[in-house]
């Protein structure tokens, strides 16, 4: 509610919109559950995300953070699931607004070595034990949601 209201205020006054990340839902077809890994900052439990990047489709740099963040391989769906909001905090002490288009990624594999193996944790978790791990009010909603939601991988 906090956020829907700072929205509609900054609109109000100008701001401009939020800045866009993507994220990978990273899915086990076998089991319904859900891949999380720790954030490098303060350890909580998310989903690998992070910018779009120059020369691929955002479904693909979520899928390309999967594995930075947590070894994943797979095959990710161009259709984004949902989107949510956070404050992403910056160094210099301020945080700023980000909108995260999430994408489903169907999992195939999980490698040991991966770029920031020594950096994070990553654990399977149900649906719904996922949404009480994890901070953001939107992410929650679309985790609870997973069952009503569950898709095909793509082809």
């Amino acid at each position: 509610m906090i956020v829907q209201f700072r929205e509609r205020l900054a609109r109000l006054i100008g701001r401009r919109p939020p800045d866009m990340q993507v994220a990978a839902l990273c899915l086990n077809q076998a089991t319904g559950e859900v891949l999380l890994v720790t954030s490098r900052g303060t350890g909580r439990w998310i989903v690998p995300k992070g910018w779009p990047m120059p020369g691929r489709s955002l479904a693909d740099a979520a899928r390309q953070e999967a594995w930075e963040e947590a070894g994943v391989k797979g095959r990710v769906a161009e259709t984004e699931i949902g989107r949510y909001h956070y404050d992403k905090d910056q160094d210099r002490g301020f945080a700023i607004p980000v909108e995260v288009r999430v994408f489903p990624l169907y999992v195939e594999g999980l490698d040991e070595d991966f770029p920031e193996a020594h950096e994070r944790r990553r654990r399977w978790f149900a649906p719904e034990d996922a949404a009480r791990m994890v901070a953001e009010t939107g992410l929650k909603q679309i985790l609870r949601r997973l069952p009503a939601q569950r898709r095909h991988p793509p082809e």
